[in-house]
């Protein structure tokens, strides 16, 4: 044998032993040999691959953490889009997502759910390519994510090399997260630098993986839990859930230990119940447990919506809730000119964070919880996230409490306020000669899931509209390095990179497009819905009302909202600008337009309970006929389908005079008939 087929031997050797030790130590925290023997076997590998460049590989543990740091992250497109759960915060959400499972499955039996808790962190997706791994990168909007490949591989529980016998390529997916012990250690750190410290956990760990230099991240004591996989080349994935879990921890990938197999409702309320009760003592943060259908072939007979899987549903934890005072109430103005009530309270932790200010969402809510300056008020934080105002404490008020007034006049341009009668939203009317408005939308614009302009932060948006450098976002693209330079904090490297993200920035999509240009109501997935539909630019902006409510999801509201969009001169000039700027997207031809069934040109909503069949199943025929099914009643319904327990839309309909139908009415519809 040479003197190098022997090194390599040897080289090889010592990394299944330290992948070996790293897998015990960090994944089944059981370390089998003290720190100086695996520093022992480091130094070992690192002298042999110094000697024998040539045996350096990916997957060798002395590869972990990249030397240079990356200009920016790139983006990857997901093979599998990465859907978010539906949210349930009631028993009642859980047994009615039970009950949605069983119907569209046809089941009178009990199911099976694989139950796990939701950890508050980042989700990620590695892909494996002969079991070694070749990329990692973030949810991001579901459909592309952001590559942290380096970031990754310096997390220890994360296997550089799958064990066992994995598909030729597969995509597995988990959360990274920060255990409580490595956060506190981490902000202690920072406290005796004199340095910020982190919110929280989730911060800390979503922070500490977009470092553009992945020491940074290697320092951080980051963690990570799997949970399931996108896609699949070779073979095929297991055929329940809770099986998937146990070869995810067979290839060397750690899983939660809490995981469990539950059966039907009851079983998933107790797992809930029981994950609450231990949610204090485990040693991460969580805000809720998560629910799959566990056999895989019951998942894809169930399918997804646009956003959601129908076999998946997140059970979030009440909210913490804390007493503060509330010292003043500024009114912030958005990129739309409403105006937004922001309650300034007495800093105050709610739920392991410091609020100090709190949404009032609007004067209707501020009337009708009588809300007033001086008041001592539980807040909430919202989700875990939105920090808001549930209640006022009445007896607590003092006598020199205040009624919050809405002002007369945008406190940022001085235009006047506008609050159209029934309508909750009061708004500034002074459009992009707002300071304010302009900053928003130029924020919006440059926003990751719209142009993504890496580098264009709130601060430096705030001095380019206060000098007069940037009025519109076209204005952006004839920015020039040396105009930025002149700028507080911009030395000559920031800016060439600003310029250079501007420029990249005009390769887009029309969806980014679409959603950038800050269209009142539209939101990402509205937007795409809008650029696959139409296809082109001018095919949306000359669509009629008619024409964009045969988008899905598109309701009276949005309709109006992006045809007034497009009729204004001063959008199409900066439509115009930005063509000018170089800003190009790929479009193609309008869909054809579908046959006219038999319920062509009807609007019709459903609410309540039916019998017979689901609303999901109802609606999707009804749209085969040609009918446009609304998730809202307006003057414009033609018949609201209404079954059992109907609420709201019942009330609003007898009160348009909307023509009201039972199930037999529905039946008349679903077989082509109008009643």
């Amino acid at each position: 044998m040479t003197a190098r087929a022997e090194a390599a031997r040897q080289a090889e050797r010592l990394r299944r032993q330290i992948a070996d030790h790293d897998h015990r130590y960090y994944v089944l925290d059981d370390p089998q040999i003290t720190d100086a023997e695996y520093d022992q076997l480091m130094r070992a590998l690192r002298a042999l691959e110094a000697e024998h460049p040539g045996l350096v590989s990916a997957d060798s543990p002395t590869q972990r953490v990249s030397g240079t740091p990356v200009p920016a992250f790139e983006p990857v497109r997901h093979g599998v889009p990465m859907l978010s759960l539906d949210n349930a915060f009631s028993e009642e959400d859980l047994r009615n997502f039970d009950r949605r499972v069983r119907e569209r499955l046809g089941l009178d039996s009990t199911v099976e759910y694989a139950a796990e808790p939701k950890l508050d962190g980042l989700a990620v997706s590695l892909t494996y390519e002969g079991g070694v791994l070749l990329r990692a990168a973030t949810r991001g909007d579901g459909a592309t994510g952001e590559d942290v490949t380096a970031n990754v591989r310096t997390i220890r529980a994360v296997p550089l090399r799958l064990a066992s016998a994995p598909p030729r390529r597969v995509e597995v997916r988990g959360e990274v997260f920060m255990p409580f012990k490595g956060f506190e250690r981490l902000n202690a750190r920072a406290l005796e630098r004199g340095e910020k410290t982190f919110v929280n956990p989730r911060n800390a760990a979503a922070g500490s993986l977009r470092q553009l230099d992945a020491r940074v991240t290697a320092a951080r004591p980051l963690d990570v839990f799997f949970y399931g996989v996108g896609e699949w080349v070779g073979g095929e994935p297991p055929a329940r859930h809770a099986t998937l879990l146990g070869v995810l921890r067979a290839w060397g990938l750690k899983t939660c230990p809490e995981a469990r197999v539950v059966r039907g409702a009851e079983g998933c309320i107790a797992y809930y119940e029981s994950m609450g009760a231990r949610r204090a003592r485990l040693p991460y943060q969580i805000d809720g447990v998560v629910y799959k259908v566990d056999a895989r072939a019951d998942q894809e007979r169930l399918g997804s919506v646009a956003r959601a899987p129908r076999w998946a549903l997140a059970h979030k934890f009440p909210a913490d809730e804390a007493f503060a005072v509330l010292r003043d109430v500024d009114f912030q103005v958005g990129r739309t000119g409403v105006l937004t009530p922001v309650a300034r309270l007495e800093p105050v932790r709610v739920g392991g964070a410091t609020v100090s200010n709190a949404t009032l969402h609007n004067m209707d809510e501020i009337e009708r919880k009588d809300v007033h300056i001086g008041d001592t008020v539980v807040v909430r934080r919202a989700g875990d996230v939105i920090p808001e105002i549930v209640r006022v404490v009445a007896e607590r008020r003092p006598p020199h409490a205040q009624r919050i007034e809405l002002p007369h006049r945008c406190p940022v341009c001085g235009s006047e306020v506008v609050r159209p009668a029934g309508e909750a939203a009061a708004r500034c009317i002074g459009g992009f000669s707002c300071a304010a408005q302009r900053k928003e939308s130029l924020r919006h614009f440059a926003s990751r899931h719209a142009l993504d302009i890496e580098g264009l932060g709130d601060k430096l948006v705030d001095q380019l509209v206060e000098r007069g450098l940037v009025s519109g976002p076209a204005d952006l693209y004839a920015l020039e390095a040396a105009q930025l330079c002149a700028l507080e904090r911009m030395g000559e490297k920031s800016a060439t990179n600003l310029v250079a993200a501007i420029a990249a920035s005009r390769r887009t999509t029309l969806a980014r497009l679409l959603f950038g240009l800050g269209i009142p109501d539209v939101g990402e997935s509205t937007a795409r819905a809008l650029a696959e539909h139409f296809g082109s630019l001018e095919a949306l902006a000359a669509a009629s009302i008619e024409a964009l409510l045969d988008v899905p999801d598109v309701g009276p509201a949005i309709a109006a909202s992006v045809q007034g969009f497009f009729r204004s001169a001063a959008h199409r000039r900066e439509l115009e600008r930005l063509r000018g700027a170089g800003l190009a997207w790929p479009e193609h031809a309008p869909r054809p337009a579908a046959a006219q069934g038999p319920l062509h040109g009807l609007c019709i909503v459903l609410t309540g309970t039916l019998q017979g069949r689901t609303r999901e199943a109802a609606s999707e025929k009804l749209r085969e006929l040609g009918a446009r099914v609304s998730g809202s009643v307006s003057a414009k319904t033609s018949y609201l389908i209404a079954g059992a327990e109907a609420g709201s839309k019942l009330d609003k309909a007898r009160t348009l005079g909307v023509r009201v139908l039972g199930e037999a009415g529905l039946e008349e519809l679903l077989a082509g008939r109008r009643p």
